[in-house]
């Protein structure tokens, strides 16, 4: 099914990625050696199914086909991810046999060709990226601490107890969190990170 994911290189109109095969999409970029970031989405035609996302690649066309650069992934709870993809085209690409489509042929000189290929998370999360095209990685660790401690605030807060505080001289009183509120928080999310490492994505810590 075509227009489930889209590309956007900055200046540039909207690229729709085309199906290869049931698992494996792609698209061409032209003019792509001065490109800096590209941005790979999901248009929202249709997710992808549970505990599956889209590993994203691209290269550059070579006399014997070209190897391939991992870029990073999008999933449901990630729809979008922007990529540094600078000088990219000057680095030995690492990923070869990547995608098994009969339609994966290299495009015109001075192109590039992107790839997703859909597969499982769990497959997806040991992968490495290439260094230094993840520009949203920062971004995407700011926003699971910012998840992570919202989420411990919000269960030690049920916890809290209101005691006399030793301190006071007018007998005022003073909330206080029990340790066993956070050791149950830290079995909580450690059990939930362990089944799935991306299920902070959809925590609702409103």
């Amino acid at each position: 099914m075509s227009g489930i994911f889209g590309v956007i290189v900055s200046g540039r109109t909207p690229i729709e990625v085309q199906p290869v095969s049931d698992s494996e999409f792609s698209c061409e970029i032209l003019n792509a050696d001065a490109i800096n970031h590209v941005v790979v989405f999901l248009t929202g035609a249709q997710p992808f199914p549970e505990g599956v996302g889209g590993s994203v690649y691209i290269r550059w066309p070579t006399q014997d086909g070209g190897n391939w650069h991992y870029l990073g992934f999008i999933c449901n709870q990630k729809p979008s991810a922007i990529f540094k993809v600078a000088q990219l085209h000057k680095s030995d690409a690492s990923h070869a046999n990547v995608f098994g489509g009969q339609q994966m042929q290299l495009y015109s000189s001075g192109s590039a060709q992107i790839g997703i290929n859909a597969e499982p998370l769990s497959i997806i999360e040991g992968r490495q990226a290439v260094e230094g095209t993840q520009a949203s990685q920062q971004s995407t660790l700011v926003e699971f601490a910012e998840k992570m401690i919202r989420n411990l605030i919000n269960h030690t807060e049920s916890f809290s107890i209101r005691l006399p505080d030793p301190s006071s001289i007018t007998g005022g009183t003073q909330e206080y969190i029990p340790v066993t509120a956070f050791q149950s928080w830290y079995n909580s999310f450690s059990r939930r990170f362990a089944a799935n490492p991306y299920f902070w994505r959809a925590l609702n810590n409103s």
